[in-house]
């Protein structure tokens, strides 16, 4: 296990890395404030059970290949890509076909959590994140190099859920008012159609 002051200083760190609004808080946010807190607390869910594949493919070494080949960098670079561009795609072309608001069937709890884990599973930013940030902390003097970086990757987890969550409850909280104005209704597909497409092309633009 890292010692006391590593775990500190560890975890100070990421208090300001997981709140930062990044893609997570972004996705969470958007799905809240557009389909509920029940929909938001599927999409952090989703979010972390993501980080938890890259923090045992870290673990591993499987992520390793990510930063050796290019080619493997790529292929799953682009996959994410397309697959956040698709439900933001999807998103665009429900708005259009329900022209009335009592015609719009917010995404189903299920839905949630699968987009954002699968989303999340292949996106290679983070593979590459969790292998060249976990190092950064173990300590090879104490040994159990595989449980120091697995302890250090569910702290990273367990800090991302609550930062997602907490924005999932406040966020749907004020989502519950904004759905009751007709107009905004009409826009929510829009608008989370382009953050899913813009998502989806800057990561398809991400350089290693």
């Amino acid at each position: 296990m890292p010692e006391l002051s590593t775990l500190l200083t560890y975890i100070a760190i990421l208090t300001g890395f997981v709140f930062f609004p990044g893609p997570s808080i972004l996705l969470t946010l958007t799905r809240s404030s557009t389909s509920g807190a029940r929909v938001g607390v599927a999409t952090s869910l989703g979010i972390a059970l993501g980080d938890l594949v890259h923090t045992v493919m870290a673990v591993v070494g499987i992520s390793a290949i990510l930063l050796t080949s290019a080619q493997a960098f790529t292929v799953i670079k682009l996959l994410g890509a397309g697959y956040l561009i698709y439900i933001g795609l999807r998103s665009l072309f429900e708005g259009r076909l329900n022209t009335k608001p009592e015609a719009t069937v917010p995404i189903s709890v299920r839905q949630a959590f699968r987009q954002a884990c699968v989303a999340e599973i292949l996106n290679p930013k983070s593979a590459m994140f969790f292998l060249a940030f976990l190092p950064q902390f173990v300590d090879p003097r104490l040994g159990h190099i595989a449980m120091q970086l697995m302890i250090l990757g569910l702290l990273f987890v367990l800090m991302g859920a609550v930062a997602t969550l907490v924005v999932a409850f406040a966020a749907g909280h004020v989502g519950r008012f904004l759905r009751r104005n007709p107009s905004v209704q009409r826009w929510q597909s829009k608008v989370v159609g382009s953050i899913y497409c813009a998502l989806g092309i800057r990561l398809a633009f991400q350089e290693r």
